[in-house]
This record gives C-alpha cells, sequence and structure tokens, in this order.
C-alpha cells in the first residue's frame, strides 16, 4: 500500500491519479469558470507552487482509495489511516430531469465526512485568477446564507482585481482587460450525524502564499474530525444579485422591537433569490441526490448489452460531462496543455468543440441507444433550441473565417507546466488550419443522424459537399508547420444521403465526379509500391501514419483489401522494424522521420491504438489471427485506463498517462472499439 505522508511541499501528482467531475458548463480537473474555456482558478496540475489549488488532506501519514459512485459522476476520495478514515465526496451539482424551476447553481462542493475513528485534517483553498496572472483581494465576512443555528458563523470572499494584473500587456488600458473581475466566496455547514456528537468547529482564517507566487491571500483551516461528523464546504460564483439574509436586524434588536426573531429570519431567508439561497442541510442533501439521480438516469438510457459494459459505460459517462450544454457542443477534452511528453513542448489547449472529436461522439453515443443527442427533439441533455446539429448548422451559416470563435494562441510563461514541461498555452492555432476532412466526418455523422430520423435541410448538405467539391484539391494543414494532401469521405456521404432520402442533388455529376477522381488519386499517390503501405501523405509515402487505419471504419476500403492488409501489419511492427506498435500500444508516426513543425517526443497514441483494434477487428472477420490481436490489444490497452476508468490522451513507454485528460476522442474510440469488437466476436460464436 502506498502511504503518502504529509507535507508542505507538495510535489505534482500523475495526470492518471486525478478524476473528473462537471455540470456540462465546466469541469473541475482544472478547474475554469464558469465555463470550459474561461480562465482557470485551480491549475496545480501546471503550477505546483502558484497554479491554484482546493486541497483538503490528513495531517498523518495516509493511503487513498478514489472512485466513482456507481453509475454516476459523484467523485469519492477516502483518506485511510490506522486511526481514522475520512470520506471526501466532490461533485457540481446538477438538476433532476424536470425541475426546469430550479436555477443550476454554479457551486463547487466538498463533503467530509469521518466514517470510523478520528481524523485530523487541514483545508486550504488558494484560488488563482485567470491562468494565476491576476491578483485578487480576500475578507472574511459575516456569512448570510446559513442556516439561523450558524448566524455568527463566517465565510471567505475572493475578487479578482484584472485591472492590477502585473501581467496586463504594456500600455494596456486597465479598462480594456480581457475579462470582468470575478468575485467568489468559500462558505462551509458543519453536522453532526450521530446523537452524542458534537456539531465540529470550523473556523476559517487566511494563508499568506505570496512567497510560492500566489497574487492574494488563500484561506485553511485545521481541524480534527470524528465519527459521526460531516462538514461540507461549497465555493461558488457570488450572484450579482444577492438576497437579502436579514443580516440587518440582529437577535437584540429583533427583541427591542417586540418582533420574533426566529420567524424574522425565516421570512427574511424565504425572500432570498432563488440562485442564492440558504444553505442548509436539507438543500445539501437534495443536491447530492438529485446530481447523483441526474447521472444515474442518464446512463440507464443505454441500450449496450455487449463485452466491457463497464468500461463502456464509464466512457459514456465521461463524454456527457464534455457537453456544453447551452449549446450541445462537445469539448475535445476539459484541460489544457498537458504535456504529450514529460518536459517536452507539446503541450496544447483542448478546450474547444473539434469537429472531428464532435462528430464521433455523436456517431458513439447514438451506438449506445443515445439517439436523442443528435436529433432535434426534446433532449435530456441539452437545451431543446440548440441541439448539436443546430449549433453546428448555425456556425456554417453565420461564420468567422475560421468558423468559431477566436482562438489565438498565447504562451504563459510565468507558469512552470506538468513537472517544468513549457510552456503552457492557452488557445489553439489549429483552428486556423485548413482541415477538409472534417467535411468528411460530419457528413458521416449527419448519414447515420438520418437513420433516427433527424430532418435534413437539403442545403446544409449542398453547401458542406459544395465547399469540398470546390477544395478538394487544396493540400490539408493537419500537421503543425506543412501543407499536405490528406483523404476525404463528406462526398460519398453527400451523395449516399441523396440516395436513401430521395433528395434533390442538381450537381451529382459534379459530385460523382470529384469522388472518384479522389479515390484514384489517393490509390496511385499516397500508396508506396516499395513498402506495400499507404504512407503519411502523397508528399511523404515513406512515413507511415496510423491515421490510415480508419479507411475501412469510414468504408473507404473494405477491411479485406490486400493492400489495406498489407499496412495494416506494417503499422503492428514495432518502430525499431519500422512499424509503429510498440507494448501493443500504437504512436500516430515517427516523429523523428515527419517534421510536423512542433519538435520533441511524443508518446503513444490511445486513439490511434484503438482505431488499431477496429481495424484488426473488421480485418478478423476474414483473417482470424487479426480478430485474435484485436481482442489481445483492446485487453492489453484496457489496463492503461486509471483507477477510475478515464483516459488521457497518449501513454509514454514506461505506462504514464501523458496529455491532455480527459480525452473525449479516447473515449469515443473505445466505446466504437467494444461495440464492433463485442459484436464480431458474437456474429464468430453464432456461426
Amino acid at each position: 500500500m502506498n502511504i503518502q505522508r504529509p507535507s508542505t511541499e507538495r510535489d505534482y501528482i500523475p495526470i492518471a491519479d486525478h478524476g473528473l467531475i462537471g455540470n456540462l458548463r465546466t469541469a473541475a480537473l482544472s478547474y475554469c469558470v464558469p465555463n470550459f474555456d474561461s480562465p482557470s482558478i485551480f491549475a496545480r496540475i501546471l503550477d505546483k507552487n502558484k497554479g491554484g489549488h482546493f486541497s483538503i488532506t490528513p495531517t498523518v501519514p495516509f493511503s487513498t482509495k478514489h472512485n466513482y459512485l456507481p453509475s454516476s459522476n459523484v467523485l469519492q476520495t477516502k483518506f485511510l489511516n490506522e486511526k481514522g478514515v475520512v470520506s471526501v465526496t466532490d461533485f457540481l451539482p446538477r438538476q433532476e430531469d424536470g425541475e426546469s424551476t430550479r436555477p443550476l447553481l454554479f457551486w463547487l462542493i466538498r463533503r467530509v465526512e469521518v466514517v470510523r475513528g478520528t481524523v485530523p485534517l487541514r483545508v486550504e483553498c488558494a484560488p488563482a485568477f485567470n491562468y494565476a496572472r491576476d491578483p485578487h483581494a480576500t475578507q472574511i465576512v459575516p456569512d448570510d446564507t446559513i442556516p439561523l443555528q450558524f448566524s455568527k458563523q463566517n465565510k471567505v470572499v475572493f475578487t479578482s482585481r484584472p485591472a492590477a494584473s502585473p501581467y496586463l500587456a504594456s500600455g494596456a488600458s486597465p479598462q480594456n482587460t480581457s475579462h470582468n473581475p470575478l468575485t467568489l466566496d468559500l462558505r462551509f455547514l458543519p453536522e453532526s450525524l450521530l446523537d452524542n456528537v458534537p456539531v465540529p468547529e470550523v473556523s476559517l482564517e487566511t494563508l499568506n502564499l505570496s512567497a510560492k507566487g500566489h497574487l492574494g491571500l488563500a484561506a485553511q483551516t485545521e481541524l480534527t474530525l470524528v465519527e459521526g461528523q460531516r462538514v461540507t464546504f461549497v465555493l461558488r460564483i457570488v450572484p450579482e444579485h444577492k438576497g437579502d439574509g436579514g443580516s440587518i436586524v440582529d437577535e437584540e434588536k429583533a427583541e427591542l422591537l417586540g418582533l420574533d426573531y426566529q420567524k424574522l429570519m425565516v421570512g427574511a431567508h424565504k425572500m432570498r433569490s432563488k440562485d442564492d439561497p440558504v444553505m442548509t442541510s436539507e438543500l445539501l442533501d437534495h443536491l447530492f441526490v438529485s446530481t447523483n439521480n441526474y447521472w444515474n438516469s442518464w446512463i440507464r438510457k443505454s441500450t449496450y448489452q455487449g463485452s466491457w459494459k463497464e468500461a463502456v459505460h464509464r466512457s459514456a459517462l465521461a463524454l456527457k460531462l464534455l457537453i456544453y450544454e447551452p449549446t450541445g457542443a462537445i469539448v475535445a477534452s476539459p484541460t489544457f496543455s498537458l504535456p504529450e511528453y514529460i518536459g517536452g513542448t507539446r503541450n496544447w489547449d483542448y478546450r474547444a468543440s473539434w469537429i472531428r472529436d464532435s462528430s464521433f461522439t455523436l456517431y458513439a453515443l447514438i451506438r449506445l441507444g443515445f439517439t436523442q443527442e443528435a436529433n432535434g427533439t426534446s433532449l435530456p441533455c441539452m437545451l431543446p433550441s440548440a441541439p448539436y446539429m443546430d449549433f453546428i448548422f448555425e456556425r456554417l451559416k453565420n461564420k468567422n473565417p475560421d468558423g468559431g470563435k477566436d482562438l489565438e494562441e498565447i504562451e504563459l510563461l510565468h507558469l512552470d507546466g506538468h513537472k517544468g514541461s513549457k510552456p503552457v498555452r492557452i488557445g489553439n492555432g489549429a483552428a486556423d488550419h485548413v482541415q477538409l476532412d472534417i467535411y468528411g466526418e460530419l457528413m458521416d455523422c449527419i448519414y447515420l443522424g438520418q437513420k433516427f430520423g433527424k430532418p435534413l435541410v437539403v442545403l446544409d448538405r449542398r453547401v458542406l459537399v459544395d465547399v469540398v467539391v470546390a477544395n478538394y484539391k487544396k493540400p490539408d494543414l493537419e500537421v503543425r508547420g506543412k501543407e499536405r494532401h490528406f483523404t476525404v469521405v463528406a462526398i460519398d456521404r453527400g451523395l449516399r444521403l441523396a440516395d436513401k432520402r430521395s433528395l434533390p442533388c442538381p450537381r451529382r455529376q459534379q459530385w460523382l465526379a470529384a469522388r472518384d477522381d479522389l479515390y484514384e488519386e489517393i490509390m496511385h499517390k499516397a500508396w508506396n509500391k516499395d513498402t506495400q503501405a499507404f504512407g503519411q501523405s502523397y508528399e511523404e509515402t515513406d512515413v507511415l501514419d496510423s491515421s490510415v487505419l480508419i479507411m475501412p471504419l469510414v468504408f473507404f476500403m473494405t477491411p479485406s483489401d490486400a493492400r489495406f492488409v498489407s499496412t495494416l501489419k506494417q503499422i503492428l511492427r514495432t518502430p525499431e522494424r519500422g512499424g509503429l506498435t510498440s507494448n501493443n500500444l500504437v504512436y500516430r508516426y515517427d516523429v523523428n522521420k515527419s517534421d510536423d513543425g512542433v519538435g520533441g517526443e511524443e508518446g503513444t497514441f490511445c486513439l490511434c491504438t484503438l482505431w488499431c483494434v477496429e481495424a484488426l477487428t473488421r480485418a478478423g472477420e476474414y483473417e482470424r489471427p487479426l480478430l485474435q490481436r484485436a481482442v489481445a490489444m483492446f485487453e492489453d490497452f484496457l489496463l492503461y485506463l486509471n483507477h477510475v476508468g478515464l483516459c488521457s490522451e497518449e501513454i509514454s513507454e514506461s505506462g504514464e498517462a501523458l496529455g491532455n485528460a480527459v480525452q473525449g476522442f479516447t473515449h469515443v474510440t473505445l466505446i466504437s472499439a467494444a461495440y464492433n469488437l463485442s459484436r464480431t466476436l458474437a456474429n464468430q460464436r453464432s456461426v
């Protein structure tokens, strides 16, 4: 058992040791509020000293157990010591379906409860606003949002001061800062759950961490809890219009006026705004139960009955955390700048909706029976007026030059980076890349969605395909620094849609000619006769790229085609023998052979490993040993999921998780690989 010893000098925690919670607006691993792409306030994973943190740890040696509640995204951590066990339950509240009258509370809730013995604890809340660039003011003030019996209790208020940032651009006016001040408050509710056990005493005080680079005071408390005692800490964005908790009239004044103070306070509390309710034990219990029920009821809609069901459902729950509810968009990952190689420079911001990732995500959710995610009807996870497909088409109709929002790539040189992996980046320069393959993936998703009755606007389909037909001769910039040709399937899906739905297709002959021309071009220019494999691009056919593994997945060619099988077997070789597979894990390409404009090393890609499983599965229908290899590779891959079933982007040679986590595309492909492998094995057994 790994015993941890408490220390004020905490080192970096490995990427794989983290869990994730969320509320379909943001997620907490590195914590950005109020939205996924907002500036961070807690990012200790990117700078152990000044990135910002909210820690609850025993002050005695301990070991930990970490798990999600069953079929839920509510996270539980147990700290175990010989003299006691304490449970910390973390969640961002969600409403149960049908509770639309209650506003979504932007609270981070951490419930601390001792379940055995006695445990001494230290709690620190040290926000670092705007990626640790903005200073903040800290005040300890009376809390007017708590029940009457705690009327003398205090809370901590943190207010950012962006205009005073030492990182404000030289010569910039304080009025021209890119964001407004943000105010948070930290509150707590102590409780006794057993008879003859007193309510715990908690006292918050300030903590000066300026020596570590913090730009404002933190809050701290040390407390010793015994079995039956619970303290719930709540960090929230302070509502703009707070309700009056009745703090103007105290008990003494009420007595002088001849008023019943208890009744007076109850009336005042009822007048509070719905987004600023009194923080009672009953409310916190309700938020916990409703949040847990929300996740439980959602995953129960899954129709998946195949093998590896636990891993598949955990992946589905992880993907659900990546949905931004107001639009239905799906972020690639809720984290930013976690390194693809420790000490390297491949550190990117994935907190945006990449059409490629989103399309495959919808494919996976549809395969699990969550058809409403791609539909325009009443959605359990999105606003009825803003389903994902409508969001995409709206972007196409009213687009700026890059089709989305400004994603200027900025390097935050004041942050150390995870384990010294610099630079830390926000924004993403890939938004400017010409990537025609995304039209194919989007059209493929629309094609699948048609099977479930999503009405299609004819103009939207034509616009997408016409863009590809007009530009398919142009090179893509899918790899930074170079323009190269990559394959697309949009034209084929446009034609299939026209045929399946009897849709008008006035440019059918032009589409057919472009599709056939592109197919023949790929067969001739991407195929390397010497290596008997498809290359990364027309310009470098001697460089293997595992992205070609999706050829049979998108029905570009059959999995039994000799050219594809030969390419697959080349990829399965070790890098030392010219392949891309190491320890049953697959690299995207050899960075020493392909100059992608970035430099540095990277690990094996989880996505590419799962693509390989899918390719082996499909080819294995015709060549049985390949199917056996698919099972072995998939089972091996599941060993690299972390202790709560989450995937990172990459895996190092030593088995360490790398890159942004939780990586949506990885979980998407895990679902797809499990679905198709399970179905193929079942078909083989029934023959």
